[in-house]
């Protein structure tokens, strides 16, 4: 079974402004793949470039083996987007009825795809409540049912869980990791990172259309780190301890990555020597929203050299 998500180049331009700008990635069958960036990155417009619901200016792509766009590959797709909404007055079981004719599901597939759905995503025993009397989380939970009706190969979900408290976003966690048993893969588009560190086996960071960097999480994380949360420091107490390497500042929080952990002595060491005082300290990897910072620095101060525009 070749990939379910292939691009190679993918660019799109609305006018003078490129939306998604060479965009290169491989999504395999049964796996959970994080789509990240910040918002006007690009995610939405490559969401509908894999979708066929725009066309690419240039590049190309696949999507379960077929071009971007082809019909008989859609039907194979399941498909959650950010914003949507379903008729009030219907029920749970007739929103999935629905979807199943506009899927072409044979009639006879109708009934045990409804109920593995409902199953699925916890809302058996409210399969005949009217969805008007939903919660958010409720119909987050029916949405995410029409995306994985019928088994589809490839699930593309667009921010799932943005809008739910913690206990909505562990559930879908939980529906997204069933999924992947099954074989499906999971195109996750989302800015939510501590999410994404959750439950993806593999992730792109994009910003300006562009990927700035992609792999397992732990390639992307990259060199080992140390974070430490220390007050009392002055900007010159900070600037010493740049010559440990790359720093990054989040209020009381430092990051230098990389560090080796036979330094971490040294610099908690120089921290004190430079007035402050140490709370935590952390080695290990950076997390990702760290690591995610960092590339999207690392693009700008790019672009500012080449002079690129978007």
């Amino acid at each position: 079974m070749g990939p379910a998500v292939r691009t190679e180049g993918l660019v799109k331009r609305y006018g003078r402004t490129v939306a998604v700008d060479g965009l290169t990635m491989t999504v395999e069958p049964g796996e959970v793949f994080g789509f990240l960036g910040p918002n006007g990155a690009g995610k939405t417009t490559s969401v509908k470039l894999l979708l066929g619901l725009t066309r690419p200016t240039g590049g190309s792509g696949e999507v379960l083996g077929a071009p971007l766009g082809d019909r008989a590959a859609r039907r194979r797709i399941g498909y959650l987007p950010e914003l949507f909404r379903y008729q009030p007055w219907l029920r749970a079981r007739e929103v999935l009825r629905l979807h199943c004719r506009l899927a072409g599901m044979a009639g006879r597939e109708w009934t045990s795809a409804i109920d593995e759905a409902l199953g699925l995503v916890g809302l058996a025993d409210r399969a005949d409540d009217v969805v008007g009397n939903f919660s958010k989380g409720m119909q987050q939970r029916l949405g995410l049912g029409v995306a994985l009706l019928g088994r589809p190969e490839l699930v593309v979900l667009d921010e799932p869980t943005s809008a739910l408290d913690p206990v909505g976003r562990s559930d879908v966690r939980g529906i997204i990791r069933t999924a992947r048993s099954r074989g499906t893969a999971v195109f996750l588009n989302s800015h939510l990172l501590t999410e994404v560190e959750r439950v993806c086996d593999r992730v792109a960071v994009v910003d300006r259309g562009r990927v700035l960097a992609a792999g397992r999480l732990d390639e992307v994380l990259g060199e080992p780190a140390v974070r430490i949360r220390a007050s009392g420091l002055d900007a010159d107490g900070i600037a010493s301890l740049r010559g440990f390497g790359p720093l990054n500042v989040d209020g009381e929080w430092l990051t230098i990555e990389p560090l080796a952990a036979d330094r971490v002595p040294d610099l908690v060491a120089a921290v004190v020597d430079a007035g402050g005082r140490v709370h935590s300290v952390d080695a290990g990897r950076a997390s990702l929203e760290d690591r995610f910072l960092a590339l999207l620095a690392e693009g700008s101060a790019e672009d500012s050299t080449t002079g690129t525009k978007t």
